[in-house]
């Protein structure tokens, strides 16, 4: 089944928030936004800014009715600051015009004051000064004496980088005042309940006069999980003072400079093997640079320390996370969600071990992978394990020995490109692992002509979740998936909604309709039974309507549902589902976190021009755990997707800001994201085989973010192409590896800083 979406994508049809036609008399808010990093007794002189053309109000903090307060895990970010600015783009106020143009224009009559205070950028530094967002956490499994038992001990430090999410529809809303005192909020966010509760918290409003709306957005990547909501609240907060419509959509460079990115993380580590290369023995500290407030960060950190040992089976592991506060825009979730930095520091360690000892790579893997019945060092058991099985099917058929012998003859006889390879297992863990946000609830309508409209929770983001849950009515029901709709995703119609995140919408909301479609089904075969005289299970369902005994017996869909309808049979259903049997307790760090994990491995080769350090992604070659696809084309080009972001973080994208806490890399002329010409040449997606999901009813896993983490596989591919050019150096492990950073490392002496400063 195509992806029902494609046809309105291709024609420009498919409505955004800036697509919405503005009711008459909208206003429109810009931002104005702190033009420092840190300060405090701030002073705004609005006097001048409200004599411009069409300007109708100017809010700030001295304007919410309610609490300033948008924190989503503890509350310490204010919607605008009050006395103290703690990151370059932190919203001041807001200016509502006529037009955005006017609105835009005043904001450079805005005058503002401030005292200077000292900047913090780095994590370790924020470390040093004891600057974090919540409490440090460790996870632990294992006796420390083992230490003594290992062969080798290696020891090393690793940084990644962040990461902007370049969603292709910036962040907006729109807010309407409605005659009865309600607010009806058109959002683009990943997260309606977060919206709803954060305007709640600030107008001092109760919920269910709040209504918020969301038909898809233009990209998420979990850059509208939370950081969707400041912008809404700015909207309904102008809408209930001025009683009229209100939109803000945000421009691109604004949009980079307020919100938070990926987090960028900085790692101390130490990793023990036995003499046949088996990880015995595995410690990592991550600094991770949460910015100015918590936002996501403590569920980013955590993820991080779930993830800190990759599809490795590891006798005692101690990993322990610190949420640093540093004067940069609060750092939030994005695709992997903390997963990715875990895997690059245990993938980093075992690369540092092997040029160390001399141990191969693949032989540390191989002995070091997880296998049926094992327990991941947070206390849940491996089952339905395919660590090993997805190595070997990926090894046994894209590494061969020919391929092997042949890159080492291209490096021997070429002395200006060289070629590196790397093999990278992926092990991801599905479900939230907050407990309690693992539910969803659908509600489904059977109308008398036999259509069926469905409302869920799910955010239909360009991940096909919507495509997958007509599939879902269609296989359980029969009805065909052009008699199914998909309806906004709206917290009148379904409340208290967990985001679409953590891989976890086609799962939660899935199963919610599924169950809300087997309802209908049991009603339906009753009814049915006692019209035709028969026995329950000799009624079924097609396309067409119902079946007696497998043949067609003159009930269409219409005619069962106005029957139905007459008999008075309920033509509504409503169901909830919370995945069972997760439990986790953050005392001890042990539970059983998720429902299943995903695996899978990825073999990436490239290679890289000696003189210019540019580099092609010649292959990615990836046999990938999707239990049994319900739609294989669309989860195949998750994969492909979430590939490129994750090869566009560990290559290109590279986050800057200066000492004084300014963002450098704020415009896409100063930010560089993989286009067509950075694809790799050739990219294979196999399916696992003998695979399934026996914790799901139709056996499929779920696909958004796992393989992101193959991207990583472009980063150690290039270390190893610059080690096969010989310089003998030893080669940091620095995420992201621009070209620039290939260069330094391909002629370190040529970049060497001397005792004066020189280069």
């Amino acid at each position: 089944m195509k992806n029902i979406d494609s046809k309105l994508h291709c024609t420009g049809e498919s409505l955004y928030i800036d697509d919405i036609p503005e009711t008459s008399g909208t206003l429109f808010g810009q931002v104005f936004y702190a033009p420092i990093a840190h300060a405090k007794n701030i002073s705004l002189n609005f006097e001048k800014a409200m004599q411009q053309p069409g300007v109708v109000r100017i809010l700030s903090a001295k304007d919410i009715p309610g609490s300033n307060q948008i924190g989503a895990i503890i509350l310490d970010e204010p919607l605008f600051a009050d006395d103290t600015i703690h990151y370059w783009g932190q919203p001041l106020a807001l200016v509502v015009a006529k037009t955005q143009r006017q609105a835009r224009l005043a904001l450079k009559e805005i005058k503002a004051t401030w005292e200077a205070l000292p900047v913090v950028t780095s994590p370790r530094e924020a470390h040093k000064k004891e600057q974090y967002l919540t409490k440090p956490c460790e996870f632990q499994r294992g006796d420390a004496s083992i230490w003594h038992d290992c062969a080798y001990i290696v020891s090393g430090q690793a940084d990644s980088g962040g990461q902007e999410h370049l969603y292709l529809e910036p962040q907006g809303a729109m807010a309407e005042w409605s005659e009865d005192g309600g607010l009806r909020i058109v959002s683009s966010t990943q997260a309606p309940t977060a919206v709803q509760k954060c305007v709640a918290r600030v107008l001092a409003y109760p919920m269910h006069r709040i209504e918020v709306d969301v038909k898809r957005l233009g990209g998420g990547f979990g850059g509208k999980e939370d950081q969707a909501t400041p912008w809404a609240v700015m909207a309904a907060l102008a809408a209930w003072h001025l009683k009229k419509p209100v939109k803000i959509v945000l421009q691109r460079h604004d949009d980079m400079v307020m919100t938070g990115k990926r987090h960028p993380y900085q790692y101390d580590f130490r990793i023990g093997l036995a003499k046949d290369g088996q990880i015995l023995a595995w410690e990592v500290s991550f600094f991770q640079n949460g910015g100015a407030a918590a936002d996501l960060s403590p569920a980013v950190i955590s993820r991080s320390l779930f993830h800190a040992a990759n599809a490795y089976y590891i006798p005692y592991v101690r990993a322990k996370g610190y949420c640093c506060r540093t004067n940069l825009p609060p750092n939030t979730a994005f695709r992997g969600f903390g997963a990715p930095q875990g895997v690059f520091s245990i993938e980093s360690a075992i690369r540092l071990a092997s040029e160390k000892t001399g141990l191969d790579v693949l032989q540390i893997q191989k002995n070091s992978l997880m296998r049926e019945g094992d327990e991941f060092h947070y206390g849940q058991k491996a089952v339905s394990c395919k660590a090993n099985s997805s190595f070997m099917q990926c090894i046994e058929t894209y590494l061969t020995e020919a391929r092997l012998e042949e890159i080492r003859q291209f490096n021997k006889s070429n002395d200006l490109y060289s070629k590196g390879l790397s093999v990278l297992p992926i092990c991801f863990g599905i479900s939230f692992t907050k407990t309690e946000m693992n539910q969803a609830s659908a509600l489904v309508h059977l109308y008398q002509d036999g259509s069926i409209s469905v409302s869920t929770a799910a955010i239909e983001m360009g991940q096909g979740v919507n495509t997958k849950i007509v599939q879902m009515v269609h296989k359980i029901l029969g009805i065909a998936p052009e008699k199914v709709q998909i309806l906004s995703t709206n917290t009148s119609r379904v409340a208290n909604t967990s985001p679409t995140a953590a891989s976890s919408g086609a799962d939660l909301n899935g199963r919610a309709t599924e169950k809300a479609c087997r309802d209908f089904k049991s009603r339906l075969s009753k009814f049915l039974a006692s019209q035709l005289n028969c026995d329950l299970d000799h009624i079924s369902f097609n396309e067409h309507g119902a079946l007696l005994n497998g043949k067609g017996c003159q009930w269409s869909w219409p005619s069962i549902a106005e029957r139905a309808w007459q008999a008075r049979i309920p033509l509504t259903s409503h169901q909830h589902y919370a995945t069972p049997e997760l439990h986790f307790d953050n005392k001890s760090n042990k539970g059983h976190p998720f429902s299943y994990h995903v695996y899978g491995c990825a073999v990436t080769e490239v290679t890289v021009d000696l003189v210019r350090g540019r580099y092609e992604i010649d292959a990615v070659d990836i046999v990938h755990d999707f239990g049994k696809s319900m739609n294989p084309d669309i989860d195949k080009g998750q994969v492909e997707g979430a590939l490129m972001q994750g090869i566009g973080w560990v290559t290109l994208e590279d986050l800057q800001f200066s000492e004084t806490g300014k963002p450098m890399s704020e415009t896409l002329s100063t930010y560089k994201v993989p286009d067509i010409y950075c694809a790799p040449k050739r990219v294979t997606v196999t399916f696992l085989e003998n695979t399934s999901n026996p914790f799901d009813g139709f056996v499929s896993k779920a696909v958004g973010e796992p393989p992101l983490i193959y991207g990583l596989g472009a980063f150690f591919a290039l270390r190893e192409a610059i080690k096969a050019a010989g310089t003998g150096k030893s080669i940091p492990f620095s995420s992201p590896m621009t070209p620039e950073k290939v260069l330094m490392n391909l002629y370190p002496s040529a970049f060497e800083v001397g005792t004066s400063g020189e280069k």
